[in-house]
């Protein structure tokens, strides 16, 4: 195979079927989703066993996500807490939270699941003013753009030893153009700066190749007390 990304996609392919079990329910759920018309950029298995081993390995009892999509990985996390945990999750898009749900209901999850559906901008201040944080685990797959926003508010609702996972951060290797006009990659690049300069955090980031292109992840674990936004 001299073709890279195809290269990436047949190991990827080739790791998800020699590590990761069948799973009928998580099958349906990228079915589903797909017969709806969402856009095929959730996580991928590997990915998204990589999401639940954190959670595990952290021990998380109280999980926040950013960016549901068709609630894929919302069940990959859901499913690392344990008979007491919870997780809340936001979709701004009535269409992709409607798909989730049901996803969700099929995987047995509402008693541990709580869907919000609205502009994430508009539900984390309501989270912060319901007291319902600190959260042990926060993953944040939402617009680019306004990820440095979600940043802070991921440390709002945070602990010490709370961690928060950022997706899709390279942008194939545009997150290095100081000039580009892409949103998305400008949010990118401010996020990166701001968790770089957090001193409540201590933050890596990995570049990632796959079924899902180039691209990466960046994981900041809070070692500071959280303080509020002014």
């Amino acid at each position: 195979m001299n073709d890279a990304p195809e290269q990436w996609k047949a190991i990827d392919d080739f790791l998800s079927k020699s590590l990761l079990a069948s799973d009928p329910v998580l099958d349906a759920a990228l079915e589903a989703s797909a017969a709806a018309g969402l856009p095929a950029i959730q996580v991928s298995p590997c990915q998204a066993k990589l999401l639940q081993i954190l959670a595990r390995v952290h021990g998380a009892r109280t999980i926040l996500e950013i960016g549901t999509l068709g609630g894929y990985s919302t069940i990959w996390l859901a499913r690392a807490l344990p008979p007491d945990g919870r997780l809340i999750t936001l979709e701004v898009n009535e269409q992709y939270a409607a798909v989730a749900s049901a996803n969700i209901a099929r995987a047995n999850l509402c008693h541990v699941v709580e869907l919000r559906v609205g502009p994430a901008m508009d539900s984390l201040p309501m989270l912060a003013q319901e007291g319902r944080g600190p959260f042990d685990l926060i993953f944040i797959d939402a617009d680019k753009p306004t990820t440095p926003d979600y940043f802070l508010w991921a440390l709002r609702l945070s602990r010490r030893g709370s961690l928060i996972i950022v997706d899709n951060v390279i942008r194939k290797g545009a997150l290095l153009d100081a000039e580009s006009a892409d949103p998305a990659v400008k949010g990118m690049r401010r996020f990166i700066h701001l968790s770089g300069a957090e001193r409540r955090v201590s933050a890596t980031a990995i570049q990632t190749v796959g079924s899902k292109g180039y691209d990466g992840f960046a994981i900041a674990l809070v070692t500071g007390d959280a303080e509020a936004l002014s």
